[in-house]
């Protein structure tokens, strides 16, 4: 059947892209320098946004990271959003000097309503002129000690959205947190890195990130309310024409999930989120890169791709046609055993990447080698397992649910 060939083939086409694109990056993210911002002065005036949801055991230890930062202190300012809290949070942050908000919201649930109503609350009290820029962090974050100082330069040098390299607190606790954690190491060394060696733009990814007062004006505040508010709001930034930055040398930890009920259902909310942003922009994302020829678009259309969906809809109408005669059963077989063959050959390349990221990023991986060894195994397994998460998006309705972390 002909549609059955033409899903064949764009399945072939898009898939095909990504991964020699990922390729690419891999290659460029291993031989090439890593992009480094010249020093400038700490001059700018930032205030840092934390969205906190019954956080009591874990703000402290970001605020106190905040505290001991080699930016001049008096030049940042914390505000922190208590979100539908029933805890000591609120209590936690102002007993460490921060500006607190609190909300009580149970229809509008999420961080991106949160942020809002944070930022609404700030141009309300007539501050939007008094910040040059705002970060955004999650309340289990901790930052390196020269963190705001690095990302600083970035600011200076004239990126009016930045992202920062994404490692963790928790890699060793097992093989669910250190999937997660090699995930997002991966992703700003070979990819983010890669994208400011190709002059692309990067991704914002849900926490230690920073944007201008020009930005947060334009938006009027916080506006993006999706599933994955991260993305949308990188996407409607590429739309502008603003080029996302990367820099590699502010490092923030963050806590993964450590079980895999928790993993799945933040993975499932991120898959969804994914689709609701192709949604409502992957049209106008494709429009914009065919007009402006920007390489970004492509790359940002390669990652919110459907996949899932377009597979889902290829098997189904191979199993309904091969039902009715239209097409033969060995066929649609031949296809299915090409599919598994393929998804493990990936299992296997993610394996090779897993371990390639532990090698040239050991020395800021929390891990002994022997662990490293083991969770580079128990990797596939963690991709793996996108494949049932991405397939359960499509029918399933994702809400936000906070994770419950730890800390120390």
């Amino acid at each position: 059947m002909v549609l059955l060939s033409i899903l064949d083939m764009l399945l072939i086409v898009l898939g095909g892209a990504g991964l020699v694109y990922q390729a690419v990056c891999v290659v460029a993210g291993l031989f090439a320098k890593q992009r480094s911002f010249p020093d400038a002065p700490m001059d700018k005036r930032y205030a840092v946004l934390i969205s906190a949801r019954n956080e009591e055991g874990v703000i402290g230890n970001l605020i106190d990271s905040l505290h001991a930062q080699t930016y001049p202190s008096d030049l940042v300012d914390i505000w922190v959003v208590a979100d539908n809290c029933t805890d000591r949070t609120a209590a936690v942050a102002r007993s460490k000097g921060c500006h607190v908000v609190e909300r009580e919201d149970q229809v509008h649930v999420g961080k991106g309503y949160a942020l809002s109503y944070l930022l609404g609350h700030m141009i309300d009290a007539g501050l939007e002129d008094r910040y040059d820029a705002y970060f955004v962090f999650d309340a289990d974050n901790r930052l390196d000690p020269r963190y705001i100082e690095e990302m600083n330069k970035g600011f200076h040098a004239g990126f009016r959205i930045l992202t920062s390299y994404r490692n963790s607190v928790n890699l060793a606790d097992n093989w669910v947190s250190s999937g997660s954690a090699l995930w997002f190491i991966r992703e700003s060394r070979f990819l983010d890195n890669s994208r400011m060696l190709f002059g692309s733009s990067c991704h914002v990814g849900g926490t230690g990130f920073m944007f201008s007062r020009g930005i947060m004006k334009r938006n009027r505040g916080w506006k993006f309310h999706l599933l994955t508010e991260d993305i949308e709001f990188t996407i409607d930034s590429v739309l502008h024409g603003d080029r996302v930055g990367y820099c590699g040398s502010a490092v923030l930890y963050d806590e993964q999930p450590v079980t895999f009920r928790q993993s799945w259902r933040q993975r499932l909310r991120w898959s969804k989120g994914f689709l609701q942003v192709f949604r409502f922009y992957g049209a106008a994302l494709i429009r914009h890169g065919i007009r402006e020829r920007d390489f970004s678009s492509v790359d940002f259309t390669l990652l919110l791709c459907p996949f899932a969906l377009i597979t889902v809809i290829r098997t189904g109408l191979g199993i309904v046609f091969a039902l009715f005669g239209f097409v033969s059963w060995s066929s649609q077989l031949s296809y299915l055993s090409g599919w598994l063959s393929g998804t493990i050959m990936g299992m296997l390349a993610m394996m090779a990447l897993a371990a390639l990221t532990s090698i040239v990023e050991r020395d800021r991986i929390g891990a002994t080698n022997k662990e490293l060894f083991a969770y580079v195994l128990s990797f596939p397994l963690y991709v793996l397992s996108y494949v049932p998460i991405s397939f359960q998006a499509i029918f399933a309705r994702a809400e936000w649910k906070p994770i419950v972390h730890r800390g120390s």
